[in-house]
């Protein structure tokens, strides 16, 4: 198909990496949270982890396999000690079956696990949202397939904001922007909460 090679998303990689590099201080653990936009619209990531050095490389409308052509630009060149990834949001939103999202996954584990064998890794679970919510079957399965691959592998984390964004057994409606997909300040006190606990 014509067009496949121009990835959309290069400028705003480029202009990402611009960013964090004049943030970054190399002599100090780096955490990078890396995703779709769930992430890149996470302005006081820093603000709420002080006592971390964090940089956010999120790229809004990305995809596993997104991440999976920038993995040195995002991740690798700022040699972090963890990095916490959300995908799989679009992926599922694009019909990719739960199945090949994880094949990509694990694909892209095993190149960060060879080029940093010691860098821990957190996947972040896909959040229920008022927009999507009609795709909430596969997500849940996307989850516990995330779920798994965390625990089959030493050094792999999964941690859950599904559950938690959740009133009952329908998903909040006060924690999202007017889009319903994407978060305000109180969606991201809820990640905050849960994602706290994994950052040492």
């Amino acid at each position: 198909m014509l067009g496949q090679t121009d990835n959309p998303f290069k400028n705003e990689v480029k202009s990402v990496q611009q960013k964090n590099d004049s943030l970054w201080d190399s002599s100090k653990p780096t955490i990078i949270f890396t995703g779709s936009s769930s992430i890149r619209l996470w302005k006081d990531l820093q603000d709420r982890f002080p006592e971390h050095q964090v940089l956010n490389t999120g790229f809004g409308g990305s995809q596993f396999s997104d991440l999976e052509l920038y993995l040195d630009e995002l991740i690798l060149n700022y040699d972090p000690v963890k990095v916490f990834i959300y995908e799989g949001d679009n992926d599922i939103f694009e019909r990719k079956s739960p199945r090949k999202v994880i094949k990509k996954a694990e694909g892209i584990l095993r190149t960060l696990r060879q080029e940093k064998p010691n860098m821990e890794i957190v996947l972040i679970s896909a959040k229920p949202s008022i927009s999507r919510w009609k795709f909430r079957g596969k997500y849940r399965r996307l989850n516990r397939k995330l779920n798994k691959l965390a625990a089959e592998n030493s050094g792999i984390d999964y941690v859950d904001v599904w559950y938690p964004m959740l009133d009952k057994r329908k998903v909040r409606q006060d924690i999202f922007i007017e889009d319903g997909l994407h978060m305000n300040s109180k969606g991201y006190d809820i990640w905050y909460d849960v994602i706290k606990n994994y950052m040492d």
